[in-house]
């Protein structure tokens, strides 16, 4: 391939924040003014009645325009990704704050005065493209760095390990948590037969089935939602010299759920929530952001630990080997296109630049023939990276030719090297000139299909992370596994499931055991009494930035409160939306106009983070008339969040049935308002209350 338009993009190896927006510019269509045409570039004259042999006579297929159209219809769906399958991305940039030059000669992790293009792509694991996005499950989180040197790809998630050791069994775990083939069911749920039956029979998994169970599969927010590159990689330096690491995003708003009850609900009200989450902070200017974070560990203390440092089961705990923060990754613009785009965007694993290499992680080497071999069967052929969301702003030089969907067209007759008639061009570069060199490493060994004895160890990270949670988050653990293995119907897998987890933790194992009529086993426990607090959620940063507040609101409501509130929550950086008896714009106490956004019909607590019930006697009446705002009050209260009450409007909390509690911050009449509005920030910051009793 002989590229010139991404030539210019990276000219000299000046790479400007803008250079991939600059690239897709060429191929963004807009038809606003436009005459319809054929694909052919024919203007239509008719594109609502196909031509007949007379009024009520037969279609004739010598309408072309119909014939067009309809094919183009009928082929517009590609396969969707067997998992992964539903997903959202967004672009932005990169910013590094620290060089990791001692350590990498990647020059997008060299140079601090780059903004290095990116899109990521946010998604879930099991399910199908139309599933929910609140559903238990793992989040993809994957990023596509568009650097001078070449594309770079790191494709996580938002959990640091994974369900297995190797490769080798990854269709069978995939096979084991999708539908069940005789009926496809459940769609976009772990809650059945042949994955719990897979996870007491592999018990590798046991480290990420206490992940999955965790409120880490419930994100409140693909902005509030750790990533992690989950292998181990290498890092190479000028000099040869290898460093591992593993990559970490440290969402700057801190790492936060929701509540089970509120995800089985927000399925039903707003199934593209997460969806709709993101693409509106982008577009109100909320950018999200993530701090890019690596841990270093030198090749000599490779085998210093208890575990495995290749074992992708395994992660490494921030205490023994602390993150180390070196950049900035904002997002900042929406798709143009969502097909185009998120849905063409090709990820893989090995797509490397100069200074980032593989380390020996069975799972990880495996993963570089599946995407390569999934691109080809989704994208068409072997040219998927002339799509332009996949296309490098470097500059592309090759004798790779033809097949489906070829888009340059090559000039001369040379496609083959060495060669003398182009004078050997395109010609391979040296290290120097910023050719890939695989990392030295010495390999010895006879072939065997067999596991190292360091990975036998299946428990004692699974331990690890049930010691280092809060009693809430265990709770939720425990509702978890109740919940899940509540929907398995077979006695035996349920209590071998138990059998497991008794090696985790006694007491977690009894618990389980408990709610599904299992027995737990005793004195198998692996007695690990070690914590790490980077595990627990109520140790990351708390925000009321961006959060979304409910306003329930009705004719009479008092003006004066209301502003002093908003002002609170403007400063705070809370998003209010209005919700009213229905869409009539609401007079206030003083005769100004609100306008409501939602009404309690369409609307939910589940989809807000605080409600605020405004002041004033008249809008309480009302309110008070509709039992929806008593299920609405009575809903966020159960799910723990801030409910703000006005002035004159206690009675709704009566009528709720809801009594004073934590985050239940009611007005005195004759109070400052600033100081009701400072209460509702302290609510909604905090996210939930926990010490609340439901």
């Amino acid at each position: 391939m002989n590229d010139k338009d991404n030539q210019s993009s990276a000219a000299n190896g000046n790479l400007h924040e803008d250079s991939k927006d600059q690239q897709l510019e060429e191929y963004r269509v807009n038809n606003d003014g436009q005459k319809l045409t054929t694909n052919q570039g024919l203007r239509v004259s008719e594109d609502e009645f196909s031509l007949k042999a007379g009024l009520r006579g037969p279609t004739l297929m010598e309408d072309f325009h119909f014939r067009e159209k309809m094919t183009h219809f009928d082929h517009e769906r590609i396969p969707e990704r067997i998992v992964h399958a539903r997903g959202f991305g967004a672009h932005g940039t990169f910013e590094l704050y620290k060089s990791l030059a001692p350590y990498t000669k990647a020059k997008f992790l060299n140079d601090t005065s780059l903004k290095t293009p990116v899109f990521v792509r946010f998604s879930t694991v099991a399910g199908s493209r139309g599933s929910s996005d609140t559903v238990r499950d793992v989040r993809g989180f994957s990023t596509k760095f568009y650097t001078e040197e070449g594309n770079y790809d790191l494709v996580g998630n938002n959990m640091p390990v994974f369900f297995i050791q190797d490769a080798m069994k990854f269709p069978d775990f995939i096979h084991a948590v999708k539908p069940e083939p005789h009926n496809e069911i459940p769609q976009a749920a772990s809650a059945h037969d042949t994955f719990w039956d897979f996870v007491s029979a592999n018990t590798e998994s046991a480290h990420m089935v206490m992940w999955a169970m965790s409120d880490r599969s419930l994100p409140r927010s693909f902005r509030m939602m750790e990533g992690f590159g989950v292998h181990t990689f290498r890092l190479v330096n000028e000099q040869g010299v290898g460093t591992f690491v593993k990559f970490h995003w440290k969402p700057v708003l801190g790492v936060h759920s929701l509540v089970w009850d509120e995800t089985q609900k927000i399925a039903g009200k707003d199934p593209d929530f997460n969806r709709r989450d993101l693409w509106e902070a982008i577009e109100t200017g909320n950018y999200p952001e993530f701090e890019f974070g690596v841990q270093l560990l030198s090749e000599e203390d490779e085998f210093k630990f208890d575990f495995d440092i290749l074992d992708a089961t395994k992660l490494w705990p921030e205490e023994l080997v602390p993150v180390q923060i070196i950049g900035k990754m904002t997002l900042n613009r929406n798709t143009d296109n969502f097909f185009a785009e998120t849905e063409q965007v090709a990820f893989h694993p090995g797509h490397l630049v100069p200074g980032i290499d593989f380390s020996n992680d069975p799972l990880l080497q495996g993963r570089l023939f599946s995407y390569t071999d999934t691109q080809l069967s989704r994208l068409g052929g072997p040219n998927f990276a002339e799509i332009p969301i996949n296309r490098p702003v470097a500059p592309v030089n090759n004798n790779q030719r033809d097949g489906m969907h070829r888009m340059t067209i090559n000039t001369g007759p040379v496609s083959y090297h060495k060669n003398t008639i182009a004078g050997n061009s395109p010609a391979p570069a040296s290290e120097k000139e910023g050719g890939y060199a695989h990392y030295a490493e010495k390999v010895e060994g006879r072939k065997v299909q067999a596991r190292s004895d360091s990975f036998k160890d299946h428990f004692s990270q699974a331990t690890l992370f049930w010691n280092s949670m809060s009693d809430v988050e265990k709770e939720h653990i425990v509702n978890a596994f109740r919940f899940e293995l509540g929907k398995v119907k077979s006695k035996e897998i349920r209590q071998n499931v138990v059998d497991v987890f008794s090696q985790v933790d006694e007491v977690l194992a009894e618990r389980i055991a408990a709610g599904i009529n299992a027995q737990a086993k005793k004195g198998v426990a692996t007695g690990v009494t070690a914590k790490s607090p980077a595990l627990s959620q109520m140790n990351t940063i708390k925000s009321a930035k961006t959060r979304k507040a409910a306003l329930l609101m009705a004719d009479g409501y008092n003006e004066a409160e209301v502003k002093s509130v908003l002002t609170s929550m403007q400063a705070a950086g809370v998003t209010p939306e209005i919700v009213g008896l229905d869409l009539t714009p609401i007079r206030g106490d003083k005769g100004t106009l609100a306008e409501p956004v939602h009404t309690l019909l369409n609307a939910d607590s589940v989809l807000f983070d605080a409600v605020y019930a405004v002041g004033g006697k008249a809008s309480a009446d009302a309110l008070k008339t509709d039992s929806k705002t008593g299920n609405f009050l009575r809903e966020a209260f159960q799910h723990y969040k801030t409910i703000a009450i006005g002035t004159d409007a206690t009675e709704l909390l009566q009528a709720a049935g809801i009594a004073p509690s934590p985050g239940v911050v009611i007005h005195d009449t004759g109070a400052e308002g600033d100081k009701f509005g400072k209460a509702i920030i302290d609510g909604i910051q905090e996210s939930r209350h926990w010490a609340r009793k439901i």
